[in-house]
């Protein structure tokens, strides 16, 4: 069976089964969490109907500032995006650290070079050999599809 991303199932199932599997894990391993918004943002743009429009644009640039300035400054983002939508503020979403990232091309690839139906797990974990080696295949994933949509 093919994903609408263009991949084939692994071990897990499609991309789907391996990108709640992630969620599941990351509630169980504080250590995935700074790469939540990678995987995030990677999964909806590979798969934008399970996702909202609207925010496909902003997705990307998240993904691009990751490739751009590394994972710590994409948590250091997050942190003050989260900061100004708490409860009781009226400052909302902040552009200005990604307005100097492409925005989201029309055209949507159909073929990935990685997917999430490709991400390696063991005994029931995707951080079998470390935070590090996972974090780094998330951003590989991140890189391969921002690469895509770049070239389609």
């Amino acid at each position: 069976m093919t994903c609408v991303c263009g991949a084939g199932a692994g071990p897990l199932g499609e991309c789907a089964d391996y990108y709640h599997a992630i969620l599941s894990e990351e509630q169980r391993d504080p250590g995935m969490w700074s790469w939540h918004a990678p995987v995030v943002c990677a999964y909806l743009l590979q798969h934008p109907a399970d996702g909202h429009p609207r925010f496909l644009d902003t997705q990307y640039r998240w993904l691009q500032l990751l490739l751009d300035q590394g994972i710590d400054a994409l948590v250091k983002v997050a942190a003050y995006q989260k900061a100004r939508n708490r409860h009781g503020s009226r400052q909302g979403y902040d552009m200005a650290p990604f307005e100097k990232y492409d925005p989201l091309p029309a055209d949507f690839p159909t073929r990935f070079r990685e997917s999430f139906s490709g991400l390696p797990v063991a005994d029931g974990s995707f951080v079998f050999d470390g935070h590090e080696a996972y974090g780094r295949r998330i951003g590989i994933l991140a890189e391969a599809t921002v690469e895509a949509f770049r070239s389609s």
